[in-house]
């Protein structure tokens, strides 16, 4: 315990120092596995570790993934996607920024990654929003709270990552995610409606659409939800794996840009080369994360923690609530996949000796995740709608998000108390 706490506090004061997260699990695994098992030992274990991780089937989900989101992205779905939704939330108050949730849960159907959903929705929606005199803290707390959707629904880059560290079934964490990821919809367009309802001018009526016009939004989106629906029914049914599904995902991407005529040379060397480099500090920053876990299983600390649970009469649950409760707090300092590569090689051991399912764990971190990456003072999403929106201050998001945070807290809770909620699905498509 010693040793394993020595390792996250020298992996802590790298991070907070900005040393690369890959650089900092790497070196603190490879000092803490060389301090106690010997230098030969461990330099043999750094490589093999990363032999292994490099050549490791499942990983190729990562990058066709990617490709894929790159590719939808590239093609301008976002607008379509954007326009679908208004024809059908637009005539209620508040119904744009309802809708801006919406389309955020479509994009991230087909992306897999928070910022990508955030920059390239809050492009569209913020614009949409203002010009029906909408508050700006309404407008810019939706986007930041509805972009987070992309971390937790399918093809969710981070659950790749979280079932690549733990050996855990990609396809049974994608369908698990799915009923969480629709309460996430739900509650966000929820807050939504609160807000409206306290400040009815911070979201003034806008005009409904005809008959006509909902039937072409619906006509201009339905490619997306064909290959929305292909890649997860594909998984789910058994078709074909989850490597297999990332890889007719990205094929389906491209053949959607040549078809909308979006494909050109100059935007396909963007994308490949965007896929390229954002794979590599993918595999960068597991092969870290692996070697740190490495050490971790050599102090055995989590053996250690879970005996120390189990002598002092701790209720599985009460376990649960405490490391829910450090990652709302490392979440408003931490970035996300820090705090994934750091913490689950010593807490997914703990859950799943208590006798929890891998799986459902892995979903309530994500939405754990979720609620970081919109919690001050740290929160990504905030900040990266502020970079697209240098006129909005942080401290005006800030206030705005409140009523999301409550949404996912409350959400947390119910994934906590009733795993069945996330386990329906999976224990329906892989018995």
């Amino acid at each position: 315990m010693y040793a394993a706490s020595a390792g996250f506090l020298f992996s802590f004061v790298l991070i907070f120092m900005r040393v690369p997260i890959a650089v900092a699990l790497g070196l603190t695994g490879v000092v803490g596995f060389g301090l106690t098992a010997g230098w030969t030992q461990s330099f043999v274990m750094l490589a093999l570790t990363t032999r292994e991780a490099a050549m490791t089937y499942s990983m190729v989900v990562i990058p066709l993934f990617i490709l894929m989101g790159n590719l939808v992205a590239g093609t301008g779905v976002s607008k379509e996607l954007y326009r679908a939704a208004q024809a059908f939330l637009g005539r209620q108050r508040g119904g744009l920024a309802s809708a801006t949730v919406l389309s955020c849960g479509g994009f991230a159907m087909v992306c897999g990654s928070s910022v990508a959903t955030v920059v390239t929705m809050g492009k569209v929606a913020l614009p949409s929003m203002r010009s029906f005199n909408y508050d700006d803290r309404l407008s810019a707390a939706t986007i930041a709270a509805g972009a987070t959707l992309g971390i937790i629904i399918p093809p969710s880059v981070l659950l790749v990552i979280y079932g690549v560290m733990t050996e855990t079934h990609i396809g049974k964490l994608y369908a698990a995610a799915l009923v969480p990821g629709f309460l996430g919809i739900i509650g966000y367009i929820l807050a939504v409606r609160w807000t409206v309802w306290r400040n009815p001018s911070s979201a003034p009526p806008s005009t409904g659409s005809t008959r006509a016009e909902k039937l072409s939004a619906v006509l201009a989106i339905w490619p997306i939800l064909v290959l929305f629906g292909l890649v997860l029914g594909g998984i789910y049914s058994g078709l074909f794996t989850a490597a297999e599904a990332a890889g007719i995902g990205a094929m389906g991407a491209f053949a959607l840009g040549v078809a909308r005529k979006k494909m050109s040379v100059k935007l396909l060397q963007e994308v490949l080369l965007d896929t390229a480099r954002s794979t590599a500090v993918i595999f960068g920053l597991l092969i870290g994360a692996l070697v740190f876990t490495e050490f971790l299983n050599r102090t055995g600390a989590h053996n250690a923690v879970l005996s120390l649970v189990k002598d002092h009469g701790f209720s599985p649950f009460q376990v649960v609530a405490v490391i829910c409760v450090i990652y709302i707090v490392l979440g408003a300092l931490m970035e996300e996949l820090s705090m994934i590569l750091l913490t689950v090689p010593l807490f997914f051991p703990v859950v799943t000796g208590l006798g929890y399912d891998g799986v459902w764990f892995g979903v309530l971190v994500i939405v754990l995740c979720e609620l970081g990456m919109i919690a001050p003072p740290v929160g990504m999403n905030l900040f990266v709608v502020r970079s697209f929106a240098p006129d909005i201050p942080i401290k005006t998001i800030v206030k705005g998000i409140a009523p999301f945070a409550v949404a996912d807290i409350v959400r947390i809770f119910i994934i906590a108390a009733f795993p069945i909620l996330s386990m329906y699905l999976p224990n329906l498509f892989y018995k």
